[in-house]
């Protein structure tokens, strides 16, 4: 079994005021620019990510579009280097 912590009311010494290092929520938004277009996947395909999404409580489409991204940035290291 765990050892209780036993919390007592007693000065807790010198305190020092830390500034704020967290980012704001704007800069925590990912906000690539997108651009819309049709597609036509194959019904095997599209089922997974649904399946995937679902197990992983996120949007499929954005699933997709991950591993798209990846794909694109995963071969332009490759052609600069």
């Amino acid at each position: 079994m765990k050892k209780r912590t036993t919390y007592t009311d007693e000065p807790l010494g010198e305190v020092r005021v830390i500034d704020d290092f967290l980012p704001s929520p704007e800069e925590l938004a990912f906000h690539d620019e997108q651009v819309k277009v049709t597609i036509g996947l194959s019904k095997t395909a599209v089922d997974f990510f649904k399946q995937e999404a679902e197990r992983h409580h996120t949007q499929y489409q954005k699933m997709i579009r991950r591993l798209l991204d990846a794909y694109v940035a995963h071969h332009q290291k490759r052609s600069a280097g």
